[in-house]
């Protein structure tokens, strides 16, 4: 087990390194002046060199990229170019309410996507199946910022039952676990989840209904075994896959949900990175790129590991 994980994460420290470099090229070969946003039109060319020099922007690129991988590495992402406040902080706060928001939206998909999934594989060929596989349709389908206008209009707007943008009460970013809050949790969270609800359904549906016809399940019904029975090893069957596109999904509703935080104004790494992007903060969307990136390669390992203990056959291969 501890030679499995070790291996592993050896596996992802390239990975990790490469990440971190095409994050930093890609920055820096998008066109614009990342100084624009701080200095004023009549600045003196003195001042430019200044922070130029104060930023590194002087030094080559092969220069910034090792001195921003030591510092990173030190939990030293860089200051913001438009706030002067450290990328850390502004990062850490961000991703802590992205990923609450993508958690709540994954749940949502996940058990309403299964539910829907394994209707569909049991009645596969039925009306509930061509039902259940519509809605699974139009989940991946429907744009989910688009969606998100809409909820906003009918429940905000027309029933004013749910606040349409922010985080909590006066615009306040400091979280609590109660009605105030969560309140401004829901609509976002619905909208980011019609994607993963959509992929896991259909994955589901398509797993429940092979497994359906595997000799095995025949075996056991030919044994006497009862409908619950037959449905706990089906799960065991389905969930290392079902586990394996949750976490890519939670992993992406990390990494996109710039449109979605931008439609509710939610103060998460999406609306972060439409900021950085539009003032061009070079360092704050270095910063916000590789922690989302990171995390992204953390949660496959995580979820590798997991898959590897719900089936045995996976650590044995």
């Amino acid at each position: 087990m501890f030679a499995s994980l070790a291996r592993r994460i050896v596996y992802t420290l390239p990975i990790m390194a490469g990440v971190a470099l095409v994050c930093f090229l890609l920055v820096h070969l998008a066109p614009g002046d990342p100084l624009v946003s701080v200095l004023p039109p009549d600045a003196s060319e003195d001042l430019r060199q200044q922070l130029i020099k104060l930023y590194g922007f002087d030094r080559s690129l092969p220069e910034q990229f090792l001195s921003w991988v030591w510092r990173a590495l030190h939990g030293d992402l860089g200051t913001s170019i438009a706030s002067g406040r450290p990328v850390a902080a502004e990062v850490y706060k961000a991703v802590g309410n992205t990923l609450m928001l993508a958690a709540v939206a994954t749940l949502i998909g996940f058990f309403f996507g299964s539910l829907f999934g394994f209707v569909a594989g049991y009645f596969s060929g039925s009306w509930v199946d061509r039902v259940a596989s519509l809605l699974s349709i139009v989940g991946v389908s429907v744009p989910h910022y688009w969606l998100g206008m809409v909820l906003v209009i009918i429940f905000a707007a027309q029933l004013n039952w749910l606040p349409a943008t922010g985080a909590g009460p006066g615009g306040s970013t400091d979280w609590h676990w109660n009605w105030e809050h969560v309140q401004y949790l829901i609509l976002p969270a619905v909208a980011k989840s019609v994607v993963p609800m959509g992929i896991i359904a259909r994955t589901v549906r398509a797993l429940v209904a092979e497994m359906l016809a595997q000799e095995f399940v025949v075996g056991l019904r030919a044994k006497g075994l009862t409908d619950y029975g037959v449905f706990r090893h089906i799960v065991k069957n389905v969930a290392p896959t079902a586990l394996a596109v949750m976490g890519l999904q939670l992993g992406y509703l990390l990494g996109g949900s710039i449109l979605i935080e931008t439609v509710f104004a939610f103060p998460g790494t999406g609306f972060l990175l439409n900021s950085a992007i539009f003032q061009r903060d070079l360092p704050l969307l270095q910063g916000t790129i590789l922690v989302l990136a990171m995390f992204f390669v953390l949660l496959n390992l995580v979820v590798d590991l997991v898959q590897g203990t719900l089936d045995p056959r996976i650590s044995r291969a």
